[in-house]
């Protein structure tokens, strides 16, 4: 150990307290910071694969037709004239979804494609109606792109593979209706009325779609909305969801159809959760903040306890950039102290909320709290407490290097 650093625990020692508070405060600081932060992720990731494995990673829609408009380039008598782009003008749907299906599996990042047909209804049940939107979908093609396999809760999709009649309907719908598995519906469409029987229920845990979501298979969809032809978008998942901005981009060029990002489709929500994690973090770094301050002010009276022997210490030889390791290092041992038991304690807090009951309805569903752990929220937390108790530091330490032996003496230091 070197001498910077046995004088500098001898300093500490000698204000126990006011060191227990500052390392106290840099603990919960560090801890608080993590579990908020665990906490607003887990409920992030959660939401976004709820979405994901719905409405799937990007939508491409309706064709895009360019509005151009030409001009003379050397004068009104010249033949040379180039065309200037003024908008774009969108055609309501895809004429040829199977053509625009095949030119999308050629993309590298395309890993499936599910033409759908869409549109609204009314589902009647003895006297009960209710405002639904019915959704044609080629099933095999559709379980590439979404997590509907996986959201069946009652009833077997075997059932609605081989059933043209049936229909898969969400729960909080079958609910609505007391609806159960096996029972008949009425849809009304476009002024045809049908009957069809419910082979299955799904629950994504998004209100939205389990009250009104209604899947058909895709020839009894066209049958019903007399629509033999063409589709209202394709569903496309991709292997690297982070890259569907700039492949929604690629492909909008490409195919002239306007494509859409899961990024782009649940902005307001994401910018919602990124205020959410920026409000916890300025609130927990409150803690941190004071432990800068407790530090700031422990040094500052070490400073002016300790001056007499700070003049020892400069009288022995020693330079004024050993008398600011000495006080720096009083701070970093608090800081490594409070950071180590702060990080384990937020480990440790996260993993105890995640076990919390937290029955959770409406943009998605769960039980418990979601909490997702990455290292780079104890980095953050470190830096955040290293930034503000270090640099709280630096005004005692340099005060302390300051003092010479011969005003310290007089009494003249400052």
């Amino acid at each position: 150990m070197s001498p910077n650093l046995r004088i500098a625990f001898r300093f500490l020692t000698a204000k126990k307290r006011a060191m227990l508070m500052s390392l106290s405060c840099i603990v919960l600081g560090v801890g608080l910071f993590v579990i908020t932060q665990a906490t607003t992720s887990g409920f992030e990731k959660f939401f976004i694969k709820t979405i994901l494995g719905t409405n799937g990673a990007m939508r491409v829609q309706d064709k895009i037709q360019d509005t151009m408009r030409s001009m003379a380039a050397g004068g009104e008598n010249s033949k040379f004239r180039i065309s200037s782009r003024e908008g774009r003008k969108y055609i309501e749907g895809i004429e040829e979804p199977q053509l625009v299906v095949n030119a999308l599996m050629k993309f590298a990042n395309v890993s499936g494609a599910s033409i759908v047909l869409n549109s609204p209804a009314i589902l009647r049940n003895d006297s009960k109606t209710d405002s639904i939107k019915i959704f044609g979908i080629n099933l095999d093609d559709h379980l590439r792109v979404s997590d509907l396999a996986s959201q069946i809760v009652d009833g077997k999709l075997e059932d609605f593979r081989n059933s043209p009649s049936g229909i898969l309907i969400g729960r909080e719908l079958c609910n609505r209706q007391g609806l159960a598995i096996g029972d008949s519906i009425i849809i009304d469409a476009r002024g045809q009325q049908r009957r069809y029987r419910i082979s299955a229920i799904y629950e994504t845990g998004v209100s939205d779609i389990d009250r009104a979501y209604v899947y058909l298979n895709m020839g009894e969809a066209r049958s019903l909305l007399k629509k033999p032809t063409g589709a209202t978008y394709i569903q496309v998942n991709l292997i690297d969801k982070d890259r569907a901005p700039e492949d929604a981009v690629h492909i909008e060029e490409v195919l002239q159809h306007q494509a859409r990002s899961w990024q782009w489709r649940e902005k307001p929500w994401l910018s919602a959760f990124k205020a959410l994690s920026i409000s916890s973090a300025i609130t927990t770094s409150v803690f941190t903040l004071i432990a800068g301050l407790a530090m700031l002010n422990t040094l500052a009276m070490i400073v002016i306890e300790k001056t007499k022997d700070i003049a020892i210490l400069r009288s022995m030889g020693y330079e004024r950039k050993d008398i600011t390791q000495i006080f720096l290092w009083q701070a970093l041992i608090v800081l490594a102290i409070g950071t180590s038991v702060g990080a384990a304690l937020g480990y440790a807090g996260t993993y105890a909320v995640s076990r919390i009951p937290m029955p959770v309805t409406g943009i998605f569903r769960t039980e418990t709290f979601q909490v997702y752990i990455s290292p780079w929220h104890y980095v953050a937390a470190v830096l955040m407490a290293a930034v503000m108790v270090m640099g709280a530091s630096i005004i005692p330490a340099r005060r302390a290097a300051r003092m010479e032996p011969g005003d310290i003496v007089r009494g003249t230091s400052t």
